[in-house]
């Protein structure tokens, strides 16, 4: 595990590098939450890699700084330090708009596959706006991401054009979807939508909510953790790459 530094478009990404083998193995690429590349997105790294994975999670803000100067001094484990930091953080997941993303994929999906012995295809997962990346992956790249995977998404099926759903008829990867209960960010139009999307493009996908599970479900460095429910993506997440990837 280790630190690596991407040549970007726009300036230099940081990611975090775990799994390199001597053999081998498919590639996973990590997009993060909004708080960032931070310790907890590390760990989730490490253990997709020990099933057998390399996997590569960029700091997706990186024109905002680095990683360590983004993320929050400590965790997030009382809603009082997570409304004090999202009021900055939100400012950065804005800015990061769909032109921007859809320049920057390709470059992470290229640096992940220039990795040694790393094979294609790949799967790709996201947790909250990173869902978003995850799914813009798959069209961006469709010989190359095979799987991908998004829990406690936002915004994955808005109104506007450039909606990430948009543009799944272009891909051709399984995906899974674990969606917050009662989320603000993907309530039950969006799923519907989203839905409807992915059964439109005839693609093979599971679309459920988490019943109890807030969003951000899956952080244990904050205060809506929800050990089941993160569980639960991690056993959904290991079957659908093993079944695409490792065939």
């Amino acid at each position: 595990m280790t630190v690596i530094e991407i040549p970007m478009t726009d300036g230099t990404a940081e990611a975090y590098l775990t799994g390199v083998a001597d053999h081998p193995q498919p590639g996973v690429l990590l997009f993060m939450d909004a708080i960032g590349l931070r310790p907890r997105i590390e760990e989730m790294a490490d253990r997709i890699a020990a099933w057998g994975y390399t996997v590569l999670a960029p700091n997706a803000f990186y024109r905002n700084g680095k990683a360590a100067d983004l993320s929050p001094d400590g965790p997030l484990d009382t809603d009082a330090k997570r409304e004090e930091f999202f009021g900055g953080a939100m400012q950065r997941v804005h800015g990061l708009t769909a032109e921007l993303a859809e320049r920057d994929i390709p470059q992470y999906v290229d640096a992940l596959l220039a990795q040694p012995n790393v094979t294609a295809p790949i799967g790709v997962v996201g947790y909250c706006m990173g869902a978003r990346l995850a799914i813009r992956a798959t069209y961006l790249r469709t010989e190359q991401v095979a799987a991908a995977a998004g829990f406690h998404g936002g915004g994955l099926a808005t109104e506007e054009p450039d909606s990430p759903h948009a543009r799944l008829a272009e891909a051709t990867a399984e995906f899974v979807f674990g969606h917050a209960d009662g989320d603000r960010s993907m309530d039950a139009t969006a799923i519907e939508r989203l839905d409807a999307a992915l059964r439109d493009a005839g693609l093979e996908a599971s679309n459920e909510v988490y019943a109890g599970a807030a969003h951000g479900y899956t952080m244990s460095d904050t205060a809506v953790y929800d050990e089941a429910a993160t569980e639960r993506s991690f056993a959904e997440l290991r079957a659908l790459f093993d079944r695409t990837l490792k065939r």
